[in-house]
């Protein structure tokens, strides 16, 4: 075989893999509904159980990473997957195929659905009946995977008594902290014999120095840029960059922070504001989404596309950044043992998120938990695929609503 032909038979592998994670992010993003618990969760059904692309432990490191940054998890996780399948242009088409569904959608919102009322809609509820079932399959998994001495089920509990218990903003990243630091002097010493494919992530160093400094680069620069001219766009774009810049927790902490920005100071009413919130609840893909709602508000489709670049940004340049650090932290022997603690942790976080908002918005009656576990038994012992799920919940719960 000669070197032209196995570069070409190299690039025929490289786009069918390319091609491979377009198709199969873009239907996790038309049927990723119900926050970013449910997307993990998906993601691990679809990624983890079936496809075999990353194995258990891998995945949990990155869930824990995503944990650790701010911005949008699950992206971040979806962003990460990518990468291992495909390199930095991988990361780019997961984001893209995953993203731009609900991004798509929600400026059609802003343009056809301003101020209708879609919260009560009965495929709505079945919707959340969905995401009940496919958190709860995701965390069985994890558990049993994560937590499977009493140590580690000890950090998953009290991990999620301080979740629900202590709900402030800084309640997430300091009880990961707090488990990494149990988990480093409870395991540093014991020898454990981890089964599992060392996961590479191809990026080196010197990209992954840029991503942070360009990172910290634009959180210090657009605020000036925008104080020295008088340009919409600017203005815009660093809102929105900063937004995504600071939030830790999860997509709902980040509309406050939205709110703040754009419905404070009169750049959007407090009703399109609301009627956007209401809209990114109806669409599948990440709650960030909702950006595209707001900048399509203010300034058509070319604002919307100009908000989604800038509330996902940080989010890119963080996880490109960390990645080539964190896959050669993750194997040190010392680091694995604060890993254990810290997983173990992600499935008590877990937990806590399934109760709060998920099962507490969705089960509020015997039809609702009867429709959740019919739904669950579809998913873990039909084995019928997240998509089949989801079609399944929104004709049920439409159904159920004409009765």
């Amino acid at each position: 075989m000669t070197k032209q032909t196995r570069k070409q038979k190299k690039d025929k592998l490289s786009l069918r893999t390319l091609f491979e994670i377009f198709i199969v992010s873009t239907r996790l993003g038309f049927t990723s509904f119900g926050g970013p618990i449910a997307h993990l969760g998906y993601f691990h059904e679809e990624y983890i159980r079936r496809r075999k692309w990353m194995d258990e432990k891998s995945y949990a490191d990155l869930v824990a990473l995503a944990q650790f940054l701010p911005g949008p998890a699950s992206s971040q996780v979806g962003i990460g997957i990518g990468v291992a399948r495909g390199g930095v242009l991988g990361g780019i088409i997961s984001f893209l195929g995953f993203t731009f569904p609900s991004v798509i959608a929600l400026i059609m919102f802003a343009v056809i659905l301003q101020g209708a009322s879609i919260g009560e809609a009965g495929w709505i509820h079945g919707l959340k009946l969905v995401a009940v079932a496919i958190v709860a399959h995701a965390i069985l998994g994890m558990a049993q995977n994560l937590t499977p001495d009493l140590q580690r089920k000890i950090i998953a509990l009290c991990a999620l008594v301080g979740t629900l218990l202590w709900q402030t903003i800084y309640a997430q990243i300091s009880i990961i902290l707090l488990s990494a630091l149990i988990g480093y002097f409870i395991y540093k010493k014991q020898a454990i014999q981890e089964n599992h494919a060392s996961v590479h992530f191809p990026i080196s160093k010197k990209l992954g120095v840029i991503c942070l400094t360009l990172f910290f680069a634009l959180l210090l620069l657009l605020p000036l840029l925008r104080e020295a001219t008088s340009i919409q766009w600017i203005a815009m774009f660093d809102r929105f960059y900063r937004a995504g810049s600071l939030v830790f927790g999860g997509g709902h902490v980040v509309l406050p922070l939205l709110e703040r920005e754009f419905v404070a100071t009169n750049w959007v009413s407090a009703e399109a504001f609301l009627a956007g919130y209401g809209a990114t609840q109806a669409v599948p893909g990440p709650l960030f989404t909702f950006a595209a709602y707001l900048g399509a508000v203010i300034n058509g489709w070319k604002g919307g596309f100009i908000a989604t670049v800038a509330i996902f940004l940080p989010a890119f340049l963080l996880i490109l950044g960390t990645l080539p650090f964190w896959d050669s932290l993750r194997h040190n022997a010392k680091v694995k043992g604060a890993l254990m603690g810290v997983n173990a942790a992600v499935v008590g976080i877990l937990i806590a998120a399934f109760y709060q908002p998920i099962w507490t918005s969705a089960i509020i009656e015997a039809s609702d938990f009867v429709c959740a576990a019919i739904l669950f038994s579809m998913l873990a012992y039909f084995k019928l695929p997240p998509w089949m799920i989801v079609i399944a919940g929104v004709l049920g719960g439409t159904l159920w609503s004409l009765l």
